[in-house]
């Protein structure tokens, strides 16, 4: 226990002076019930009852700044003060159980109708939030602190949206506490960034929530991802390559080489281009039950049927390296990596194409042809690598115009100038110009493009004589890749995308 006469013993009359801190409160006693943190005399001080274990006194090292008062209390004096405040603490404290837990009634429900009778401005406005932003089809909500407050947005289609905001400090800070709280953080921590998780039930559906709460100079901001852990398991719910957008070409190719006996298929593209979706979409279709199919993510997006799927916990010491090893003496067919970060996971993933396993795995570069470059600069011999690989595909996400609200526009001269080569004889683009039903922005929607580069034998001598990337490009159209400036250029004349996405496109190719 704490040091000898570090406590001064008081009274209850003294105890029930103390002001609480209830966002604290919140945090210790989903711990604890054997802790009182608040402010005597205007000094902090830190009450413990005379039945506190070690485990308490461990969970305040490091968060006090040696300017509290500690005091002692007996221990159902303590239980009163607390049962006396409990409405309090309870307004901040998270109803499931730890996320640790392996039963499915781990997470809180919402609905309508219980946020609608809900008394606690606090809980009411994030729990709206969250199901605004599902019905939204939001991937994330973005919480961002102000000198007036809040603003909320949510990333709909891969750009922000405004949704809302607060105009009132107070307010903005108890709605990132209860998020805290919700996520297991520590709510009394605001210098440092914190990670952490939580469920919820929405509309009969179990939505996981990743966390990050990141200090700002006006308070904490707070990004949410939100992850429908079922949407891929439902019967009759399977994605599959047709889903996604891709044009024909890019189907062959992939489903050729998401069958291949051995070997690696890698994806790249940036942050939030689909790459996870794309690798799932090709597992799916291969997954006939006639192989054992393991993956390792950070962290697991979407569960999927009759698949084997590993989370990464660098807390525990699983890393991707690690996780890998231990697949590979779990007899797998089929191993999906979920992102290639370092040169020892790179080396492990290429020495498992080569002995016999089919590896998909993402990689973050620019194109196709940039990836062997970052695979040689992680050290990886050429010859190696042109053995194990089979293909590389490289995708972007476009956002689709909005089919209630499109009209048709003529292409600026500057720009018909600029890309003549690839739109040819196309003068007009459509583009939404706004409803309700796409919340104004002119879009509604995605699909991908993608370009996959096959190795053949000339490709892989060209590697391994270590030939610019120019020149394995020029390589690879020749040899019938079709780019993705092309696909984007067709999705125009179709008018299912604006020339500002095409533009986009171009601008990256």
């Amino acid at each position: 226990m704490s040091p000898a006469g570090l406590f001064d013993p008081i009274d209850v009359d003294t105890l029930y002076r103390i002001e609480p801190n209830f966002e604290r409160l919140a945090f210790v006693n989903a711990l604890s019930r054997s802790l009182l943190i608040g402010t005597l005399d205007h000094r902090p001080c830190v009450v413990m009852s005379d039945q506190a274990d070690d485990t308490v006194w461990d969970w305040l090292q490091g968060r006090l700044d040696g300017s509290e008062r500690f005091l002692w209390v007996a221990h159902d004096d303590l239980l009163t003060v607390l049962n006396k405040h409990g409405e309090k603490i309870k307004a901040l404290q998270p109803a499931e159980t730890p996320p640790d837990s392996s039963g499915d009634d781990d997470y809180e429900r919402l609905s309508l109708q219980a946020l609608q009778n809900e008394t606690n401005l606090v809980v009411r406005t994030l729990g709206s939030t969250l199901f605004d932003a599902y019905r939204s089809l939001a991937s994330d909500i973005h919480l961002e602190a102000t000198a007036h407050g809040l603003e909320i947005k949510y990333r709909i289609d891969g750009t922000l949206t405004m949704a809302g905001s607060l105009h009132d400090r107070l307010l903005a800070q108890q709605l990132i506490s209860r998020l805290k709280v919700l996520a297991r953080l520590d709510v009394g921590e605001r210098r440092v960034p914190q990670d952490g998780r939580f469920r919820i039930g929405l509309d009969a559906r179990v939505i996981d929530l990743r966390v990050s709460v990141i200090p700002s100079i006006h308070g904490e901001d707070a990004v949410l991802r939100l992850l429908d852990r079922r949407a891929l398991a439902e019967e009759g719910q399977q994605i599959n390559l047709d889903q996604l957008g891709l044009d024909a070409a890019a189907r062959i190719h992939i489903r050729q080489l998401a069958r291949k006996p051995h070997g690696m298929l890698l994806m790249t593209g940036p942050t939030g281009s689909g790459k996870t979706t794309t690798l799932y979409a090709a597992l799916t279709e291969i997954n006939d039950g006639l192989q054992k199919i393991i993956t390792i993510e950070d962290p697991v997006e979407y569960q999927l049927q009759g698949v084997l799927q590993v989370p990464v916990n660098d807390r525990t010491g699983l890393t991707f390296a690690r996780g890998l090893r231990a697949i590979l003496r779990h007899d797998p067919d089929v191993i999906l990596v979920g992102e290639i970060r370092d040169e020892e996971t790179a080396q492990i993933a290429v020495q498992s194409a080569l002995t016999g396993h089919l590896v998909f795995s993402s990689i973050h570069a620019n194109g196709a042809v940039d990836v062997i470059g970052r695979f040689a600069h992680m050290g990886i011999d050429p010859y190696n690598l042109t053995s194990a690989l089979n293909g590389v595909i490289a995708q972007r996400l476009l956002r689709l115009n909005c089919p209630r609200c499109i009209e048709r526009r003529p292409i600026e001269a500057l720009l018909m100038t600029r890309h003549a080569s690839v739109l040819g004889n196309i003068t007009h683009h459509s583009h939404g110009r706004g409803c309700g039903e796409c919340r104004g922005t002119g879009f509604r929607g995605r699909c991908a493009v993608a370009e996959v580069l096959v190795l053949d034998d000339d490709m892989r001598e060209a590697i391994v004589r270590r030939e610019p990337p120019r020149a394995l490009r020029l390589l690879a159209q020749g040899k019938g890749m079709s780019r993705m400036v092309h696909q984007a250029a067709q999705l125009v004349a179709q008018e299912k995308i604006s020339i500002e996405e095409f533009c986009r496109v171009a601008e990256m190719d």
